[in-house]
């Protein structure tokens, strides 16, 4: 497979590359460009952060967990690219010279790179757009000061014309639309397609229905950096520009399987501002640019952070293998601890749930507030009619091996007048719907507490008190 990409201003093309290196050691093994750095190398510390343009927008990345065919069609700018060719700092540089936003520089690059992409998009939720960069030395508090002192100058001109980069012919790519044949040549490897339609992708996984499948890799990207792992035939999906379409009707929300989590969040807002909330803390801004919503249900995880908010929506997953699709809810594609509903060749296409009034309540509890997997995630939706509870969906995450309703609270609520002691009589229903395990994140006997908690924690919402965890105070 042969890579074309804009890096600094320059066109690159890499013939017969290796489909799992990543950015991160091509720049600096390949070209020299060490002040992208390896910090934790699984897209925790931002200390590799690289600016990426294409035709979706500009997007912070980590690069140590970004495969190189992912870039085909993109413009890339590291932390050498921020300043102009001829050595003119970029405004967020020179704030951070001016106000000592800098002790021992391991982290800087990254803060920048992640601090020139909030520029060019005129970002200023500063503490959200660096919770994915992590400073040991100066501490965050000049370094959100620059960030603020940059803020009102203009885009520089080197940095907007990487939008001028993106060319249509670029974006398909040389595997564009031939399914599961790629060309027999040197510099595509067999092993390795960017289909760039879900018609292309379903050939293609029809006739490799073993291939690993990339979506943004925020997970795969660790089975290569961390476990070492050498996949065999692999199928990029990021070229599958139909999968990334989101569309909100009077009847519907529709999600496609490769739409990033950040589009995801602007897309709820609106609808469900407690989702959209919790996605705030999902990972960081440069995971969520990252990350599907597709993978994050697909890979099945017991504490994913979607799959209890979309199961409260009573959502539908849409799955497709070969020319053959289904539907089913989405609480049904969790099988046990591991194991998901999804034949061999199969793929999640997209997930959709019907429009409705916004009871949904999604609490994430964690050690972090921000970029941290939840030791308790539960998502609540309750239909009250003239005082009593007409329906109730109610799921959670880390309290079994998959995302699991709590069939015995919902039970108990459904027919109850809403009121205080219907809920601490429904509390009890949890011993019965969960059992669950101690790790490094919680006990069992704390997740059932704050499980029973977040419940009760709900009702007080929905009657109006302050629940959440920035608006309480003594």
């Amino acid at each position: 497979m042969t890579i074309t990409f804009h890096l600094n201003g320059e066109e690159v093309s890499l013939p017969d590359t290796e489909p799992t290196t990543t950015l991160l050691d091509w720049l600096r093994d390949d070209r020299g460009l060490t002040g992208t750095k390896e910090g934790c190398n699984e897209g925790d510390c931002g200390a590799c952060t690289v600016m990426v343009t294409d035709q979706d927008g500009v997007r912070a990345l980590n690069a140590c967990i970004l495969f190189l065919p992912q870039l085909q069609g993109k413009s890339i700018r590291t932390v050498e690219g921020a300043a102009s060719p001829d050595g003119v700092m970029h405004p967020v540089q020179q704030a951070m010279v001016d106000q000592h936003g800098s002790q021992c520089g391991f982290c800087t690059p990254g803060f920048i790179m992640s601090m020139v992409t909030a520029h060019t998009n005129g970002a200023t939720d500063h503490d959200d757009q660096l919770a994915g960069n992590l400073c040991r030395c100066t501490g965050y508090a000049p370094i959100i000061r620059a960030a603020e002192a940059a803020q009102a100058a203009p885009v520089p001109d080197w940095i907007a014309a990487d939008r001028s980069f993106i060319f249509s012919e670029i974006s398909r790519g040389e595997v564009a639309d031939r399914g599961a044949e790629p060309p027999a040549t040197a510099a595509a490897p067999s092993n390795t397609l960017r289909p760039t339609s879900s018609d292309a992708l379903a050939t293609a996984y029809a006739a490799r229905p073993k291939a690993t499948l990339i979506a943004g890799a925020t997970d795969v990207g660790l089975w290569v950096t961390k476990q070492l792992r050498d996949l065999d035939d692999v199928i990029f999906l990021d070229g599958c520009t139909d999968l990334k379409q989101i569309t909100v009707t009077d009847s519907e929300v529709h999600i496609g399987a490769m739409a990033d989590m950040n589009r995801v969040r602007e897309a709820l807002a609106p609808l469900h501002p407690s989702y959209a909330e919790m996605i705030r803390r999902y990972a960081s801004q440069q995971v969520r640019a990252a990350a599907t919503i597709g993978g994050n249900i697909a890979n099945g995880s017991p504490i994913g952070d979607n799959p209890p908010a979309l199961i409260a929506l009573r959502a539908n997953l849409h799955l497709r293998k070969g020319e053959a699709r289904r539907t089913l809810p989405l609480q049904d594609f969790f099988v046990d601890y591991g194991k998901q509903d999804r034949a061999l060749g199969e793929f999640v296409e997209a997930v959709s749930f019907a429009r409705q009034p916004d009871a949904l309540r999604v609490y994430k509890l964690s050690k972090r507030f921000d970029q941290d997997i939840s030791a308790v995630l539960g998502a609540f939706n309750v239909t009250v009619v003239n005082g009593s509870v007409t329906a109730a969906v109610i799921a959670f995450g880390g309290m079994a091996g998959i995302p699991k309703r709590a069939a015995h609270v919902e039970a108990a609520l459904i027919g109850q007048p809403w009121t205080a002691a219907t809920i601490q009589a429904a509390q009890a229903a949890l011993d019965t719907d969960f059992t669950p395990m101690s790790d490094m994140r919680a006990s069992a006997s704390y997740r059932q507490e704050t499980a029973r908690n977040m419940l009760m924690r709900y009702f007080t919402d929905l009657n109006g008190a302050p629940a959440h965890v920035l608006e309480v105070s003594q």
